[in-house]
């Protein structure tokens, strides 16, 4: 018996290339989804920035945002406008805290957070992180007086932190862990946290060590002021974007890379740590250091300390 295929063989191609189609078309809205496609329809990216995070992000006397940070993600809103070839591109600024940043990163409010916020692997479970623009520690400050060298030396004390940072969850931890029965206070940011020390309500700040040296520097007396040596952590700052947008974090990682490997950080780092900043003209004298040096050598967006040392 003689079968005729060719209807058969017709039909199966038919059904084949309309398979492929979809799927082409489901690539293409696939593509078309996420941060850039959100930019390139409304004409606008919106940069979260801290209001005290001195010299990475926060408000100068003329109520300006500017920074170390906000230097780098502007560099990042020209790959974008470029890389969307707009002719146009609004920049709209978004406040943020600790506890608002990852939230309003996670919920599309924000597409980029410019400020000193650590990558770490827990953080990466929620957002996304790009090449690393800092590496820090975390220390505490107290007045000289006070005579606190040491964690152990907080024992029974009072010590305040800001909310929503790395730094309260660990100095929180510690104190379970060492049995230190420490009183320990939330502040809603850094300056304010600096404040509760000046203030005598708390005898230290657990922050990272580049944030203290800079509130130290800006404050009425700097020289009445100590940071302790003992480091308690490594900490990368990066900046934030939404997780899983492969497509806005490219853009924004070869921006970050260009950057480094043109030598324009030289500038922009000098810019804010090596010269007088504003509000007050303070010079913070802090250069560079080796873990950073390595970051730039070669890039990395790593959430692991362990990558830095």
């Amino acid at each position: 018996m003689c079968t005729d295929f060719t209807g058969v063989s017709m039909r199966l191609k038919a059904m084949i290339m309309t398979i492929a189609a979809i799927g082409l078309l489901a690539g293409t809205a696939v593509a078309q989804e996420g941060t850039l496609k959100k930019i390139q329809d409304t004409g606008t990216i919106t940069i979260g920035h801290r209001e005290s995070s001195v010299p990475f992000s926060y408000y100068d006397d003329k109520q300006q945002v500017v920074g170390y940070a906000m230097d780098l993600c502007n560099k990042i809103v020209d790959a974008v406008k470029k890389d969307l070839r707009l002719a146009k591109l609004d920049v709209k600024l978004q406040p943020v805290t600790s506890a608002t940043r990852i939230p309003l990163i996670a919920n599309g409010t924000v597409d980029l957070e410019c400020g000193s916020t650590t990558n770490n692997l827990d953080r990466q479970k929620q957002v996304s992180f790009t090449i690393t623009h800092f590496v820090t520690a975390n220390r505490f400050v107290s007045k000289k007086s006070a005579k606190l060298k040491k964690l152990e030396d907080l024992k029974g004390k009072t010590v305040v932190s800001t909310s929503g940072t790395t730094n309260i969850k660990q100095i929180t931890e510690l104190n379970t862990e060492k049995n230190l029965g420490l009183n320990i206070l939330p502040a809603k940011d850094h300056a304010e946290a600096f404040l509760m020390v000046e203030n005598d309500r708390a005898v230290a700040f657990v922050m990272d060590d580049i944030l203290l040296y800079s509130l130290v520097a800006s404050s009425k007396e700097p020289k009445d002021y100590e940071i302790s040596a003992d480091a308690l952590s490594v900490e990368p700052y990066g900046i934030m974007l939404r997780k899983d947008d492969p497509a806005f974090k490219k853009v924004v990682n070869d921006a970050m890379t260009a950057v480094y490997k043109s030598g324009e950080i030289d500038k922009i780092y000098d810019k804010w740590f090596l010269k007088p900043i504003p509000p007050k003209g303070v010079n913070l004298n802090v250069p560079m250091g080796a873990a950073f040096k390595k970051v730039v050598a070669k890039p990395t967006d790593s959430g692991d300390p362990k990558d830095y040392q």
